[in-house]
């Protein structure tokens, strides 16, 4: 019994390990590509956000680019949002407002279809009111990479350093999640992007009917869009400190677990093949825990479960820190251990949860 079990260890290490290693070798390799400047759109949805609309509309209109113009979505917003943005309207500043919800469509696509619409550029680029983007170059990094033949520019947006466990894990499994999509992008494959920093071209999207295929899912306008679109063609990445938008973490278990149920929820929706590769390496990280446990339990030679643990602890903390520099920022590496113990529990029980949730919202 012991042998089965002993293979079976070893055959998922094996399966992780393949994943891991071409992670690696895809984002050690990333060379960003020559860039140049062209006129932009920047979107931003808000709803009840005035606070943070005080904090990154500066932010946004200080960078440093020659031509590019903000646009503020007030979804249906009752907190001053309105009031603020008429007053400080200009030529760069610009904003459309929703004032109410429409049956036919999630709220947070039509609110993100009338900015895309109001937009005078064909380039656009997307973050949330609740960001900060991490240097002045920020626009010019995430549209400088665009093309004739480029639609879609992923980039980054790791959460600032929180307190406590949930501060911990939350980086790390923003950490794991942007290693998969940034991995698997370099591999020719991009199945998801972040909202929070993500370009993409306006006639690209009004000319695949933006979001008629996915308007009554809530979630899913930045990765469900980029997985029905996004090809190794008309994609690139861009990595880097410069490129960065930082987000306000959750500060609560509760709020936060409602958070990524939302965001799981539509993974239901993935390419079959996007499905099959992350389903394949979630299972394989659920049996690895599950007969290690299995096999510590059994054997009288403690030596091969402690190697085998050993070897995926040091493979994932070189992972995490080797990947994470690249992307321009630090992680706590001395945490990773106890960070991918509770990360296999989480994957498997809300991944579960999130595959038979129907209901879920974006805000009210």
């Amino acid at each position: 019994m012991s042998d089965i079990v002993l293979a079976v260890v070893v055959g998922s290490l094996v399966i992780l390990t393949i994943y891991w290693l071409v992670i690696l070798v895809k984002v050690l390799s990333f060379k960003p590509k020559a860039k140049r400047e062209q006129p932009v759109s920047v979107i931003v949805c808000a709803h009840n956000e005035l606070k943070n609309l005080k904090a990154l509309i500066p932010e946004l209109l200080n960078q440093e680019h020659n031509d590019f113009e903000v646009i503020i979505v007030d979804d249906r917003s009752d907190d001053g949002t309105y009031d603020y943005l008429l007053e400080n309207q200009s030529d760069k500043l610009k904003f459309a407002r929703v004032d109410q919800v429409h049956d036919h469509i999630n709220a947070k696509k039509f609110a993100l279809t009338m900015g895309i619409k109001a937009a005078s550029n064909d380039i656009l680029l997307l973050t949330d009111a609740d960001c900060k983007p991490s240097s002045k170059q920020w626009i010019k990094e995430m549209t400088g990479p665009f093309t004739k033949d480029t639609d879609f520019v992923i980039g980054l947006s790791p959460y600032e350093k929180g307190n406590g466990l949930l501060g911990h894990f939350i980086q790390f499994e923003t950490q794991w999640t942007a290693m998969n999509y940034v991995g698997f992008a370099l591999a020719g494959n991009p199945y998801m992007g972040v909202g929070r920093n993500l370009a993409y071209r306006k006639s690209a999207f009004l000319n695949n009917k933006g979001f008629s295929k996915i308007q009554h899912i809530t979630g899913g306008d930045d990765d469900l869009l980029i997985n029905e679109l996004a090809n190794k063609k008309n994609t690139r990445l861009v990595l880097g400190s410069e490129s960065l938008t930082y987000s306000i973490p959750k500060t609560s278990w509760g709020d936060y677990l409602k958070q990524k149920t939302r965001h799981w929820s539509v993974g239901k929706y993935y390419r079959l093949k996007d499905k099959i590769l992350l389903g394949l390496q979630n299972v394989s990280n659920l049996v690895f825990w599950l007969a290690l446990i299995i096999l510590a339990i059994q054997t009288n030679n403690y030596f091969i479960p402690a190697g085998l643990l050993i070897f995926r602890m040091s493979f994932i903390t070189i992972l995490i820190n080797s990947t994470s520099k690249k992307f321009g920022y630090r992680m706590n590496i001395w945490l990773v251990p106890v960070m991918d113990i509770l990360y296999a529990g989480y994957a498997s029980i809300f991944g579960t949860i999130a595959l038979f949730t129907k209901k879920v919202r974006w805000k009210k």
